[in-house]
């Protein structure tokens, strides 16, 4: 006889308008040879001093098949009352109907609230559901821009700015009947390593350089000036990493919290030339 397999909700209804069955478990053997089992509402009471199970242990012989042992009385701290948990509810006993094996592996009555299904997975909590929610996020990708657009020069100021469609709050939200939770992504900030040792913070996306600028006006929030060249580097350019950092808050159920900050990043490379040396190339 195979291991018993979880029960599951009860359906409303079968095919061609006639109430199914209750799932439960099944014991597989030929159509001579099967019972269903479920969990049923009951008016069992259980003994003020606990609930009585049974052990089991699979044979170890080749016959295979379980081997029941004994009546075992749980100890003091794990008794269950012998009311329920409150109204609205019931004691639901397990049994097995049809041919074959009856009620062939016993399980202790279970307390189950009205409106949920014997069997059926409780609802998450606010907290697995945020981080359903958290696991559904999708961040975008920064653009990077910078000025001047092609070669950068010794001793003046580039500009150093992201695409501002991405810098805003991104969410996603988990629901079940009756509840939802809703996680926010929001940018915190930008650090850039610009690829000669030199890292950038900046709280923001920065700012494009304005048309018509001065070349040697620094940036107002976001911007890095090279000391040297980059002709020893490979490739003779700069490679520079911008990461993003997002702050992660959730809310909802009359609940709300943080999880740890998550980060994205884009990549780009800069040629930064001697000014003298591009004035006479």
């Amino acid at each position: 006889m195979p291991g018993p397999k979880p029960g599951g909700p009860k359906s409303q209804a079968g095919e061609q308008g006639k109430a199914a069955p209750p799932p439960g478990d099944r014991v597989v053997g030929g159509d001579d040879n099967q019972a269903d089992c479920s969990y049923v509402r009951s008016n069992y009471q259980p003994p003020a001093n606990g609930v009585q199970t049974i052990r089991f242990h699979p044979r170890r012989s080749d016959s295979g098949g379980v081997q029941f042992v004994s009546l075992a009385r749980p100890r003091p701290e794990s008794v269950v009352l012998a009311q329920g948990p409150g109204p609205g509810g019931a004691w639901y006993v397990y049994q097995c109907s049809g041919q074959g094996q009856r009620d062939a592996l016993y399980r202790a009555p279970v307390w189950i609230p009205d409106g949920q299904a014997p069997g059926a997975a409780p609802l998450p909590s606010p907290e697995e559901l945020a981080e359903q929610a958290r696991s559904q996020l999708r961040l975008p990708s920064p653009v990077i821009a910078s000025s001047p657009a092609g070669t950068q020069l010794v001793q003046l100021p580039t500009w150093l700015w992201l695409d501002r469609a991405m810098w805003r709050p991104q969410s996603a939200t988990a629901s079940v009947p009756g509840v939802s939770v809703t996680a926010t992504a929001t940018p915190t900030g930008v650090s850039w390593a610009m690829g000669d040792g030199s890292t950038v913070s900046c709280a923001g996306p920065g700012t494009p350089f304005p048309a018509h600028g001065d070349p040697r006006a620094a940036s107002p929030d976001c911007g890095h000036t090279y000391q040297r060249s980059s002709a020893g580097a490979p490739g003779e350019r700069f490679p520079a990493v911008a990461t993003v950092s997002w702050r992660i808050t959730w809310s909802g159920a009359g609940a709300s919290g943080t999880f740890p900050d998550m980060t994205t990043s884009a990549t780009a490379s800069f040629r930064v030339a001697e000014a003298q040396a591009l004035g006479t190339g």
